[in-house]
């Protein structure tokens, strides 16, 4: 039935390879329980002769967060934690926190709140070397990474309390930021739940949902399956070649070969194509799948359906290629498909991941677009944009 969509995916995705755009790229779309198309292009890892598989593992980066996101919705129903309840109240080292504003650093005049963090409106940054806050946050992260294989890495809740110290880039829920939002959540729902992060989400949503290739780390007998990272370089006569990328980034253990201290809540994540689209369909469902409920519909609806506050929408909007998008429980939310710069569909939620994973569900059409690759600084990239267009400009 799909035969020509198929036909141009696989001619896109191998022009991408051939273009060293991605050393290997996966493609998966599902359509209520059916499964519409699979395709896959390249090498997970041309070193060793991998070719990019129905079960390779990939790096999660950000679009972890999804999956954080859904954690703090259980403790949320389970009337554990409130999401208008101070951070500070949770993890103490938040009680004092300080901006940067006109240059200077002062006290903030109003707490961070659970919501903040489900918002990215907490004032929290990624690293950086243009404002106090992301010095602060790039110190952080230094030190994590230069620890991580010592015998006193940084925990999820030692980070946590690092980046407390440094000041924020703005009042929280003033306006809009991508940053360590997510991390710090992590830390609250260890600090709620009594657990830390990865056995929370194995006991609350991994194991219910049988997402037996999704965690924190890879162990040894699954190692064969890790997709390499890479990068593009230019050579000197002007061709581009994919090599190797081996950096910890965000301080993310790169063969993801133990179970790390640092459980990060935006970026720690390694799953598969099919172990995810277990999650997409779940949320998809309403939140149940398979008898097993993870959160109830009216969660589910609340996570899926929120938008920003004017202020923080016009920060928002700053990021370029998410235009007619909102953003809400650490996902982007389509609001205005004609503003979008790809065909969007109004209501599509989703994520990506700083090695190119990509997420969307489309509740209207229950149905649900899943990409994986590896290759640094991609996040929604053009090849994500092709062939998203491709696809719903033909179902």
């Amino acid at each position: 039935m799909y035969t020509e969509l198929i036909e141009t995916l696989h001619r896109v995705m191998k022009e991408s390879v051939e273009n060293s755009e991605v050393m290997g790229v996966n493609f998966l779309v599902e359509k209520g329980e059916e499964e519409i198309l699979y395709c896959q292009e390249g090498m997970a890892d041309k070193e060793n002769g991998m070719e990019m598989n129905r079960n390779t593992i990939f790096r999660l980066y950000s679009q972890t967060k999804p999956v954080t996101g859904v954690a703090a919705m259980i403790l949320m129903e389970q009337g554990c934690l409130d999401l208008c309840q101070s951070v500070g109240e949770i993890l103490p080292a938040f009680s004092h926190l300080k901006v940067e504003k006109d240059g200077k650093v002062v006290d903030a005049s109003r707490p961070m709140l659970v919501h903040d963090l489900l918002r990215m409106t907490s004032g929290l940054v990624y690293p950086d070397d243009c404002t106090a806050s992301g010095k602060a946050a790039g110190v952080v992260f230094d030190d994590a990474c230069a620890r991580l294989h010592t015998e006193n890495p940084m925990t999820t809740q030692e980070l946590a309390e690092r980046l407390a110290e440094g000041p924020l880039l703005f009042e929280p829920g003033s306006s809009w930021i991508y940053g360590t939002s997510a991390d710090v959540l992590g830390a609250v729902i260890e600090k709620v739940s009594g657990k830390k992060l990865s056995e929370f989400m194995e006991d609350e949503i991994f194991k219910p949902l049988g997402m037996t290739d999704t965690a924190f780390w890879v162990p040894a007998e699954k190692q064969c399956r890790l997709a390499k990272a890479y990068e593009t370089v230019v050579k000197e006569d002007g061709s581009r070649a994919m090599v190797p990328y081996t950096g910890n980034n965000l301080a993310i253990c790169n063969d993801m070969a133990k179970a790390p201290a640092y459980e990060a809540g935006g970026a720690g994540l390694t799953s598969t194509l099919d172990d995810y689209m277990k999650f997409a369909r779940m949320l998809r469902n309403g939140g149940t799948l398979n008898g097993k409920q993870i959160i109830r519909p009216e969660t589910a609806r609340y996570f899926t359906g929120g938008e920003l506050m004017p202020a923080q929408q016009q920060a928002f909007e700053n990021w370029i290629g998410l235009d007619g998008f909102s953003y809400s429980n650490l996902m982007r939310v389509c609001k205005k498909p004609s503003r979008c710069g790809m065909i969007a569909r109004e209501g599509e939620y989703g994520w990506d991941g700083w090695l190119g994973m990509y997420f969307a569900n489309f509740p209207k059409e229950n149905m649900t677009i899943l990409m994986g690759t590896q290759k640094k600084d991609s996040g929604t990239f053009a090849l994500t944009r092709k062939l998203r267009n491709i696809v719903l400009s033909s179902i």
